[in-house]
């Protein structure tokens, strides 16, 4: 992962060129091939609503709130924004492919993904007309999490009921999503380069963007670190908790904040990507000193 940031970030203007030829379709398909080969592993049958999902809901939606006041006195509007979206954006869609990694129970982090992202449909509108524009439509929000989330889903389950062996070949092969997970990775860090460096602002208040965004990543990734010893499952709520959608942020900043705090949920990209390159480490550390014993 650390590679294909990198990668991404020296070759940010020729994948632009390559997105831009693609008319900004090759990520979203990239990420739905990815997500349907994770929901093959998914029995709909499975999917519960739990309380640590209201839990997690919680901690986006009162957390984002919380976050904007206290940063707002401090550091302005437009860092408040920068750091408010950082909590508000809905779980990663890749967040259950590296929680798959992880060890993770798929099916709530996939009951989680559907339930949150409907629920941020839902309740982002009215947000935003407080700390933003206000401008934004439920229509609007479903449109850009229905392609790529909610399609790959329903069409992994009539693959199930249609296709079983096909469905059951992508499911014992699902390092495969990693890998297409990886493609994505480096054409969304081409285009979170090239964003930094054409973006208009001081770079001291770039600087504070992404300090706040580090600040905000560590602290939930340990707060669904704390929720899941509490639950049984801490890399489930980890990943839920930590892991943002920061390209759906990044696309409400720009369009219903101050387009400037939109640098905070691009530094979040960078700085989620390094903590789960991290954890993927140590799990697989982990996983070579059981087999050495």
């Amino acid at each position: 992962m650390p590679l294909a940031m990198v990668v991404g970030a020296l070759l940010c203007r020729p994948l632009a060129a390559v997105e831009s030829a693609s008319h900004n379709l090759l990520t979203p398909l990239l990420i739905a091939a990815m997500l349907f080969v994770t929901f093959c592993k998914i029995d709909v049958r499975h999917m519960r609503l739990s309380w640590v999902h209201l839990w997690m809901l919680l901690i986006q939606f009162v957390g984002a709130t919380a976050v904007y006041y206290v940063t707002l006195p401090l550091l302005g509007e437009t860092v408040a924004q920068g750091a408010m979206i950082c909590v508000l954006a809905p779980i990663a869609m890749a967040a259950v492919v590296i929680g798959n990694m992880l060890g993770a129970n798929v099916t709530t982090m996939v009951t989680y993904s559907l339930v949150c992202n409907l629920v941020t449909a839902l309740l982002i509108p009215p947000m935003l007309h407080v700390f933003g524009s206000g401008s934004c439509t439920f229509a609007e929000i479903i449109g850009r999490v229905a392609p790529t989330l909610i399609a790959p889903f329903i069409v992994a389950q009539l693959c199930r009921w249609l296709l079983p062996k096909v469905a059951e070949w992508f499911a014992s092969h699902s390092i495969v999503s990693f890998y297409l997970w990886l493609v994505s990775l480096v054409l969304v860090m081409g285009r979170t380069t090239l964003f930094i460096i054409n973006a208009d602002a001081t770079p001291f208040i770039e600087v504070e963007l992404a300090a706040v965004a580090l600040l905000l990543c560590l602290v939930q990734f340990g707060a669904g670190r704390l929720l899941g010893r509490h639950t049984g499952d801490v890399v489930a709520t980890t990943q839920s908790v930590g892991q943002k959608n920061t390209i759906f942020a990044i696309w409400l900043s720009l369009n219903f904040l101050d387009p400037i705090a939109s640098i905070a949920p691009t530094a979040y990209i960078v700085w989620q990507n390094l903590l789960n390159s991290w954890q993927i480490f140590r799990h697989n550390q982990r996983l070579a000193k059981k087999e050495a014993e």
